[in-house]
């Protein structure tokens, strides 16, 4: 499966489309709105290979298109704000994580929308089918339900014996909520005790470590905007618990598999 570098690296294709006549008719640069869901820093690597990808297609940052950046920092109520700043600048495309889709979206049924890595576009209500997306977006979908299935393996390979999981996610995102539901069902199969720990800003980190002190003995980390910013935190949570705590980020991969940390007590 592709990793998310590369499924960034493909959306400079797709972003390219919608200016590409204009560009021949204007001496105003063609502007891609990029509404980032984490911040800058987290998503660096992304970024550069998408800015790779327009410099191949002939899109050269400054020159030829220019690219407003805009960062939610994992706050979901951002995106909408920033969807709409786009609308109000003009921008002749809005690239995008699946996350903030919708609320692009709903700011605009005319400026074009590209986003990535949606888990349900269809059930997020963002395309009509995926053969047939219509309206003004289109992106890449991820659809996987057994990937959830095979983290939770990964999982279980690094803690051997594991019988109590944890399950942190971020409740305000459809996505989210589809993938914490997967790994339930899979932990259901295997006979694991699950608890289910929800959060929606970063305040509700540290209650929710609190609150699953010696309840399990790894933890699922459904990834997305919010916990990437916040990764570093969440790890060191779990140094100063009673148990040994191990997070799998569903959606922090390295070299296209999850990466899971392990936090040993001293």
């Amino acid at each position: 499966m592709r990793n998310r570098r590369q499924f960034i690296t493909l959306m400079g294709a797709a972003a390219a489309w919608p200016f590409a006549a204009r560009a021949q008719q204007t001496a105003k640069l063609p502007t891609i709105g990029y509404l980032g869901t984490a911040a800058a820093s987290a998503w660096a690597p992304w970024t550069a290979a998408f800015v790779q990808r327009l410099h191949e297609l002939g899109w050269i940052e400054g020159r030829t298109v220019a690219i407003q950046y805009r960062w939610a920092e994992g706050r979901t109520e951002r995106f909408a704000e920033i969807a709409a700043e786009f609308v109000r600048l003009k921008v002749d495309v809005i690239v995008t994580g699946g996350n903030a889709a919708v609320a692009a979206k709903q700011a605009s049924s005319v400026v074009p929308i590209v986003f990535a890595l949606a888990s349900d576009p269809v059930s997020d209500g963002l395309v009509a089918t995926l053969a047939r997306p219509g309206g003004n977006i289109t992106g890449l979908s991820i659809q996987a339900p057994d990937l959830a299935g095979k983290r939770l393996a990964l999982l279980r390979e690094v803690v051997p014996g594991l019988r109590r999981l944890a399950i942190m996610v971020n409740v305000d995102l459809p996505a989210a909520v589809l993938e914490m539901g997967e790994i339930q069902a899979a932990a259901g199969t295997l006979g694991l005790d699950v608890a289910t720990f929800e959060i929606r800003l970063a305040e509700d980190i540290a209650p929710a470590f609190e609150a699953l002190k010696g309840r399990a003995e790894a933890l699922y980390v459904v990834g997305d905007a919010l916990v990437i910013i916040h990764r570093v935190r969440i790890k060191h949570s779990g140094a100063h618990r009673t148990t040994a705590y191990d997070a799998c980020y569903s959606g922090i991969c390295r070299g296209g598999r999850p990466d899971v940390l392990r936090t040993k007590l001293h």
